[in-house]
């Protein structure tokens, strides 16, 4: 039986977020020969002891890492996955953010296997011209217009869909269309592991061939429409990562303005007349009616009144 190098082993505890006291309940490690659990797993990670097959399969589920991790000479070095843009929160638990990882290192290895069957069937595959095809110091205008011509979808033909779940498919859709693949994807295939949007609202994995976004769904649809708008602009400025929470990174700032401006046109936007006072109920009662459809028997041909459905966005804040 091949060695283990015990550092394999903390290391693998470690970034699955488990203290050693939550490693020994999940492991099942129980007191023996008067020796304490703890004792037992400690002894097992300084080298005294060697693990068990047995107990390298146990390790392997309970950490949720592949059987021959455990088998490499060194820990592996974290995968190029982008920057993390959350501003920090303290509801976010150890536990979370080792499922968060699990989940990114599977898509990630969901974007290999796909871009090797890609290459596959087609050696002469062209990349995808639109990553990294502008900067946050391009004008958000000019990112906008980039991403409607590469979708192929009109702001009119969004707005006309019935509801938010519609209209997240519509954009959904048009993304695929234009080779990104789109994962509504919030947990490691059991609700056990269910992430909230503390922890992610969604992130882009980029790749000239196969880019991915991921995006929560614990989100309200409205949210998940601007979520992947959001992501969209982090493939286009080709600064893929993690996004959720309080925008604080400039990157953050301008993917939330570019999806905004995306869903909302500063022309349309002017529009909005701030209430009389600034009480909650008046700024909600103000939005409410801006956001308000006009009724089409009103509206002429290439007029700019808003015309968009309340629930289909939402506050660049939120993201």
């Amino acid at each position: 039986m091949p060695q283990v190098n015990p550092d394999i082993l903390s290391w693998a505890r470690e970034t699955a977020g488990l203290s050693r006291e939550a490693a020994v309940r999940k492991l099942g490690i129980k007191d023996a020969r008067g020796v304490a659990a703890i004792d037992r797993l400690i002894a097992l990670e300084s080298g005294e002891v060697a693990p068990t097959r047995a107990m390298l399969s146990k390790m392997a589920k309970k950490y949720r890492r592949p059987l021959v991790t455990f088998y490499l000479a060194q820990p592996p070095r974290r995968g190029d996955w982008g920057k993390d843009f959350r501003a920090p929160r303290p509801d976010r638990s150890r536990e979370d953010e080792a499922v968060l990882n699990a989940l990114v290192r599977n898509v990630q290895a969901r974007q290999g296997l796909l871009r090797e069957a890609m290459l596959d069937d087609d050696d002469d595959l062209a990349p995808l011209t639109f990553l990294a095809s502008v900067t946050i110091d391009t004008p958000v205008t000019e990112v906008v217009a980039s991403i409607r011509a590469t979708l192929g979808l009109r702001l009119v033909d969004y707005r006309a869909a019935k509801n938010p779940d519609d209209a997240f498919r519509l954009l959904r859709t048009h993304a695929e269309q234009a080779g990104i693949f789109v994962l509504v994807l919030g947990n490691l295939g059991s609700h056990h592991t269910d992430l909230g949007v503390q922890v992610f609202r969604g992130f882009a994995l980029a790749d000239d061939l196969a880019p991915f976004v991921v995006v929560n769904p614990k989100d309200s649809a409205a949210a998940r429409c601007f979520t992947l708008l959001h992501e969209l602009a982090h493939l286009w400025i080709g600064e893929p990562g993690i996004s959720g929470g309080d925008p604080m990174d400039p990157v953050e700032v301008f993917c939330n303005r570019v999806a905004s401006s995306f869903l909302l046109r500063d022309e349309e936007l002017g529009a909005f007349r701030e209430p009389l006072t600034k009480s909650l109920n008046a700024w909600a009662g103000a939005a409410a009616t801006f956001a308000t459809p006009t009724p089409a028997s009103t509206e002429t041909p290439g007029s700019t009144r808003h015309q968009a459905r309340p629930s289909t966005r939402r506050a660049p804040a939120s993201q």
